[in-house]
């Protein structure tokens, strides 16, 4: 029977059954190169647009590297409870921690069904030595994970830039520098219509790079109607965050999106995180300088400001910065 504090209320319950849609594109990277580069390009600007999401494949990060990490995010939830216990922190400044449903699990009145161990990447060579000393290999082959995966998300954000026609490097410096992972994992649940893996939500930076495995789970609001993800082995799923919607000014679109839960299968994802440095300004000057209001802000108070209007009404996270008019542009 499932805890009554893991009960949703009935208007956030993910119900019996959401259709997994085949209708969300599934990208193939390797020919963003040559004469295939432009509709490749076009492919990620429309699926931006359309669903905020895409998978892709023939992604370049090597099967092994995959299947090594995979192997150590397994062993670390595998680990002795006392382990686990030496990470649990409800300090969210923390470089490395490990908790149950979220950070702030004593604030919740309703939790998630999950265990997560979330860490730093950036920059590598001093975030590595707080991530977990056990499993024995694990800072060995995450790393070498995590610069496969930012390398990828590098190659993304380039086509993205070039769709966008912002130039070449508009993303390389203090906008993408931000690194962090999420490696979530989801037991087997009594009841997976009364509660959720990970509630509804958007991201804040620039893009989410998911892997999600052989189950699926991952949902996405479309049109109103929520729609599952297919689960392709090896595939990697990219979402859009808020960050580069606003950069976009409103182009390209960050969607919410939750996990359910299953009763027969353990799901465990890892979530690769592409955002600008807490102290980056936010001010888009050439070429992008009619995709901001003339109030310029840190990233950091951009996440705040996020985070409080997000609370009460998703839709209008980003108004202060939109352009409604050509009046609103920044000038020099």
């Amino acid at each position: 029977m499932l805890p009554e504090n893991y009960v949703f209320s009935t208007e956030m319950r993910p119900g019996e059954h959401v259709p997994v849609s085949k209708n969300i594109p599934v990208i193939d990277l390797g020919k963003a190169v040559g004469l295939d580069r432009k509709e490749t390009i076009q492919k990620i600007i429309e699926a931006s647009q359309e669903f905020g999401f895409f998978q892709v494949i023939n992604h370049g990060v090597p099967q092994t590297v995959i299947d090594d990490a995979r192997t150590a995010y397994q062993d670390s939830f595998d680990l002795p409870t006392e382990e686990k216990l030496k990470l649990c922190s409800s300090d969210i400044s923390q470089k490395c921690i490990y908790y149950t449903s979220n950070v702030m699990y004593d604030d919740e009145d309703i939790h998630a069904w999950r265990h997560s161990l979330r860490h730093l990447r950036s920059p590598l060579e001093e975030c590595i030595h707080s991530w977990p000393q056990k499993p024995t290999k694990y800072r060995e082959v995450v790393g070498k994970y995590v610069t496969e995966v930012k390398e990828m998300g590098t190659r993304i954000l380039e086509l993205i830039s070039e769709g966008l026609g912002l130039g070449v490097g508009y993303f390389a410096n203090e906008l993408s520098q931000e690194q962090h992972m999420s490696i979530h994992r989801y037991p087997p649940c009594p009841d997976p219509s009364l509660t959720l893996g990970l509630k509804p939500h958007c991201d804040t930076g620039l893009i989410t790079i998911l892997l999600q495995g052989t189950v699926a789970g991952l949902q996405t609001l479309k049109d109103g109607q929520w729609i599952g993800f297919e689960a392709i082995p090896d595939a990697f799923v990219i979402n859009i965050g808020y960050q580069l919607q606003m950069v976009s000014n409103g182009k390209l679109h960050s969607v919410e999106h939750r996990a359910v839960t299953n009763k027969d299968e353990t799901r465990m994802t890892a979530a690769f995180f592409i955002e600008p440095k807490k102290d980056c300004i936010v001010d888009y000057v050439e070429p992008a300088k009619a995709l901001i209001n003339a109030e310029s802000v840190k990233y950091a108070e951009f996440v705040q400001m996020f985070r409080a209007a997000y609370s009460g009404k998703i839709k209008n996270a980003l108004e202060p910065y939109m352009i409604t008019s050509t009046s609103s542009l920044l000038t020099e």
